[in-house]
Order: structure tokens, then C-alpha cells, then sequence
């Protein structure tokens, strides 16, 4: 996606709609001196007065002047009369004309000249020659009516809303300086009254405007600033802790983040929005720039790894030939299999499924080998069985001397059968016939510490001293009994009493 430079704050819009724009197609063709258009039954909307020169040429023509018939015959008889007027006699000024038509705003003269009443003052508004007075004064009224439906419409909506204060408050003020001095009939003071009410309302819905945008261009600010920090915070994290899918993620969210906020928040400040940008952007391509050394080095590991693991897997394959003895060196390339760091989830399982068919072919080897051992020696597994059943009388007979001989006879037997395989078999067989061996041997040992005459004799001796010691207690118990006292009575019993005890344990 193509990155842009933070637009300027653009001007407020206006509210453009089908009601803002009156059509005044007389008034776009109006001429700058006011003259009125030639007279008609029905005057056309979009009919455009007589230019000024246009008429005075056409009076000069001659061919109009002797075609126009004068409207009062005695000031004609007097023309020539007044081409030679006597030395002696001063001009007296004209008289003014008296006004032909008068209304309440507006008035017309006998020589076509519109006026309208401003205050005390009437102000010359246009000319109107060639047309009745009604007429005339229905043209500037038209006119009048025109600026006040654009008033009405601008009132109309502010009172509706929607539209920004301060663009209707500038449209006021240019519809004021072109209702001051119009060439117009009608209540201009009040259209201009109705105008600065009007702009005085938009000037303090305005200003609350104004304070709204600010505080919503402030929270835009630290919105926009949110995000910035979070891709900084990003971009200052070590590239070796990053969990690149989850942050790539998160940066493109980000920036998801930031075109929708510049769409639908207020625009920022020019200077406050480049910098934003200008941080957003250098933390992006921080991270952007990270990300790509990361995976430049990830690459260049993943390659050293599939060299390694290609090298190990040839001399894997090479093992082949040597069926079952080459399994040993196949553990040991297995260690630096698990050495060698990883090439990529494809690469490796590819490879491993190549280095692991090269063992299954080592291992089927002696598996085969196995199954072949096993059935060999199955008739030997049944034979030792029989062994063990026939070792279970030993633990039975009582004379040790006849009970050895059987097991020793056993054992020979046992030898005899040979190897078993499995391996856990056999030994799952010999650890029975050494626990009857076991059993046996203890029997043996207590028997010959029974026996032993050097045993008998420290036997013979303690008794003896035993027997003794017990003699003396019983006189010692009776004589204490005689006499009463049972302090000494207590005493020799408890000392007689464990006398008896060591006797009886070493067999007195």
C-alpha cells in the first residue's frame, strides 16, 4: 500500500445542497449601471436589461429620432426656442421629476428612474424607461425577493443543523455585503437586521464549534500517538525475542489502525500530523528493517543446517550394506542429527523422513534376526519353565544338605539349555531361579551359625555365666522377700527377669 505524506488541515466544507443557491438569472445579467431590459407583456426570468451604450447609440441614430413621436407638444415647439437662449436671461435649474409610482419601499419617476426607501432616504436603485411603473417597480422587487429567500434558507438551516456553524456564519457575512446597497426594492434594514441576528447566533455556535473540534482534534492527537507509541514500543524490542508472525501482525494492525483514524477522526494539525507520521513511519521501517535481518540470518542457519543434516544423511544411506552392525554408527549420527539446529519445517522433514528409512533398514535387520532367535528359542523358553516347577521343591525340603543338591543339580541342567532370546525373557526366567537360590542361601547361613562349634562354645560360655548370674538374682529375690524389703525385691526381679530374656534368646 502506497504511504502518503500527512495531508494539511483543509478548510471547513460547505454544506452544499439543492436550497443554497437561489437561481437568479436576472441578477447574473443584470448591468452595473442598473438599467431595466426593454418592457414585455410577461417579463421572462432570465431577461437582461439594456446596456447603457446600446441605448445611447440608438437614441443618436437618426432614424430613430425622427421615429420617436415627443410625449408633450409644446416642449417640442419650444426645442428651437431653447437652442438660442437670450445673454440676459439665466438658466433657471431643471425642476425634478415628480415620481410617477410610489410604494412603501420603493418608488419610480416619470423618466423611469427606481428608488428605494432606506430610512428617511431614498437611493437610487436602477432605471426602468421603457416600461410602466408597475412594472419597474415588480422588477426590483423580484429582485428583493430573491435575496430574502436566500436569507430565509440560510435561517432555515441553521435551524435545521447539520451544517458547520462557522462556514453558514461566512456565508451570512457575504450575503450581508450584497444585501447593503443592492439594487433592490424592499425592507433592506430589516433583511440586514434579520442577517446580523443571524450572525451573532453562528458566531457563538461557532465558537462552541470551535472549542468541540479542538477537543476533538486533542483526543485524535493522543489516539494517533497511542499508535505510534505502540510501534516504537515494538521497534525497541530485541529482534532475537520476537515472535515475528504474531508482530507482523500486530504492526499491520496498526497501520489498519492509522488509515482508519486518518479517515474517520478530525484532521490534525500539519505539524503535529507529519510528526506523528514521521515517528510512525520510523518505527515501521525499524521493525521492517529488523524482520529482514532476522530471516536474512534465519536463512543463513536453516542453510548451514541443511548442508550438515544433507552430510549426515549421505553417510546414513551409506550404512545400508552393513545391516544390523551398522546400527551403532547410525546412533552415533543420529547425536549429530540432533546437533546440527534446525533447516526449516519442510527441509527437515523432508531430510528426517529420509534419515529415518535409513535406520528402519539397519533395524529391520535385526529384527528379522530377532524373530528368527525367537523361534529358536522357543523349545529352550519351555524347557527352563520346567526347571523353575521342578526348583519350587526346594524351599520344601528341610534338610539343607539334600535341598542344595537338587537345586545344584537344577542349575547344571539349566546351563545346559543355552542362550534365550529375547533377552528380557531370559532374563525375566533367571531372576525366578535366583530368588530360590537366595531363599536357599539364607536358610544356610542361619543353619551354620547354628553349628558353628566356635559359635557353640561363646554360646556354651554365656549360658553358662547367664545361668550363673540367674542362680545368684533367685537367692538375692528370696532373701529380699524374707526381710520385707521391696525396694530390693523389685530390683533383683527386674534384673532376674532380664537374665532369663538374654538366655532364652542364645538359646539356654
Amino acid at each position: 500500500m502506497a504511504e502518503t505524506e500527512e495531508p494539511t488541515q483543509s478548510e471547513v466544507q460547505a454544506d452544499a445542497s439543492a436550497e443554497d443557491v437561489v437561481p437568479d438569472a436576472e441578477q447574473a445579467a443584470e448591468p452595473t449601471t442598473e438599467q431595466a431590459p426593454e418592457p414585455e407583456a410577461e417579463q421572462p426570468a432570465a431577461e437582461q436589461p439594456a446596456e447603457p451604450e446600446a441605448a445611447a447609440e440608438q437614441a443618436a441614430e437618426p432614424e430613430a429620432a425622427e421615429a420617436e413621436t415627443p410625449a408633450d407638444e409644446d416642449q417640442a415647439a419650444a426645442a428651437p426656442a431653447a437652442a438660442t437662449p437670450k445673454p440676459s436671461a439665466p438658466a433657471k435649474p431643471a425642476a425634478p421629476a415628480a415620481p410617477a409610482d410610489t410604494t412603501k419601499w420603493g418608488r419610480v419617476d416619470e423618466a423611469g428612474v427606481v428608488s428605494v426607501r432606506e430610512g428617511d432616504e431614498w437611493r437610487v436603485v436602477g432605471e426602468y424607461p421603457d416600461g410602466t411603473p408597475e412594472e419597474a417597480l415588480a422588477y426590483y422587487e423580484r429582485k428583493f425577493d430573491d435575496l430574502a429567500l436566500r436569507v430565509r434558507t440560510l435561517a432555515q438551516r441553521r435551524l435545521r443543523g447539520g451544517a458547520s456553524a462557522a462556514d453558514l456564519r461566512g456565508q451570512a457575512k457575504k450575503l450581508r455585503e450584497e444585501v447593503v446597497g443592492a439594487a433592490v426594492v424592499g425592507d433592506i434594514a430589516g433583511l440586514t437586521d434579520l442577517l446580523d441576528a443571524l450572525t451573532d447566533s453562528l458566531a457563538e455556535a461557532s465558537a462552541e464549534e470551535a472549542a468541540a473540534h479542538r477537543a476533538a482534534v486533542d483526543e485524535a492527537v493522543a489516539q494517533r500517538t497511542a499508535i505510534v507509541e505502540r510501534v516504537e514500543a515494538l521497534a525497541a524490542r530485541d529482534p532475537k525475542s520476537i515472535q515475528w508472525k504474531q508482530a507482523t501482525t500486530e504492526l499491520n494492525a496498526a497501520f489498519e489502525e492509522w488509515q482508519q483514524h486518518q479517515q474517520s477522526a478530525p484532521r490534525l494539525p500539519k505539524a503535529t500530523g507529519q510528526a506523528l507520521w514521521k515517528r510512525f513511519r520510523d518505527a515501521r521501517s525499524t521493525v521492517e528493517r529488523h524482520r529482514r535481518a532476522f530471516f536474512a540470518e534465519l536463512d543463513e542457519t536453516h542453510k548451514s543446517a541443511r548442508d550438515r543434516k544433507t552430510r549426515i544423511l549421505e553417510r546414513a544411506e551409506a550404512l545400508a550394506p552393513k545391516g544390523e552392525d551398522g546400527i551403532p554408527a547410525y546412533r552415533a549420527l543420529l547425536d549429530e542429527w540432533k546437533a546440527a539446529g534446525r533447516a526449516g519445517r519442510k527441509v527437515d522433514d523432508a531430510l528426517w523422513a529420509r534419515f529415518k528409512a535409513a535406520g528402519d533398514a539397519l533395524y529391520s535387520a535385526r529384527a528379522e534376526r530377532d524373530a528368527a532367535e525367537q523361534a529358536e528359542s522357543a523349545p529352550r523358553i519351555e524347557a527352563r519353565k520346567a526347571l523353575l516347577e521342578e526348583a519350587k521343591a526346594v524351599p520344601d525340603t528341610a534338610d539343607l544338605t539334600k535341598a542344595r543338591q537338587l537345586l545344584t543339580g537344577i542349575q547344571r541342567r539349566w546351563d545346559e539349555v543355552g542362550r534365550i532370546f529375547p533377552r528380557d525373557v531370559e532374563r525375566g526366567l533367571d531372576d525366578q531361579l535366583r530368588k530360590i537360590e537366595q531363599d536357599l542361601r539364607a536358610r544356610e547361613e542361619v543353619d551354620w551359625k547354628r553349628n558353628n562349634p566356635e559359635t557353640k562354645a561363646r554360646a556354651n560360655d554365656a549360658t553358662r555365666q547367664l545361668q550363673d548370674a540367674i542362680d545368684k538374682l533367685e537367692k538375692e529375690l528370696a532373701a529380699a522377700q524374707d526381710k520385707g524389703d521391696k525396694k530390693a525385691e523389685a530390683e533383683a526381679r527386674e534384673a532376674l527377669e532380664a537374665r532369663r530374656a538374654w538366655l532364652k534368646a542364645i538359646g539356654g
